[in-house]
């Protein structure tokens, strides 16, 4: 994996470099166990979805203390990617779904993150105000907006 991002992203410092490859050994374990991607699809981890979740990196360089909520962030993409590369931020990550929210809480420990947690909580239910409200693959725009809007600071 660190090949490929260290050609979008050379300036990854070492405890990022160390830290991504550990997340790759770490999804892929929690994979086997809760399906959290295709299993064809774990192959291609770092191109299909590590990358995918740094796109916003090239676009938007996160100030230190920024807040960030990941809606239905279902295996930690692109919360723990992002979180790795905006160790300065604060990441908190919504999901529905219990068991890959446990194996979202188990990688952040494994990973040794302490700028992300994960919570089980539908997002119309959370109630906690955010800078950005980020997410993958979770509905349509407009629905989407609809349902967390409310999670988004004033101002």
């Amino acid at each position: 994996m660190l090949p490929l991002l260290l050609k979008y992203f050379p300036e990854l410092s070492p405890e990022q470099r160390a830290r991504f490859e550990r997340f790759g050994e770490a999804f892929a374990a929690w994979n086997a166990q809760v399906n959290l991607v295709s299993r064809k699809d774990i192959e291609h981890l770092a191109e299909r979805h590590v990358l995918h979740a740094l796109g916003i990196a090239k676009v938007i360089a996160f100030k230190p203390g920024t807040r960030i909520v990941d809606v239905g962030t279902g295996g930690g993409l692109p919360l723990l990617p992002l979180a790795i590369q905006f160790p300065e931020c604060t990441f908190h990550g919504i999901d529905g779904i219990g068991k890959k929210v446990r194996a979202v809480q188990e990688m952040i420990v494994e990973l040794g993150l302490e700028n992300v947690t994960a919570e089980q909580v539908r997002s119309e239910d959370h109630r906690s105000k955010y800078d950005f409200v980020i997410s993958r693959a979770v509905t349509r725009l407009p629905e989407f907006v609809r349902a967390t809007k409310h999670l988004v600071k004033p101002g």
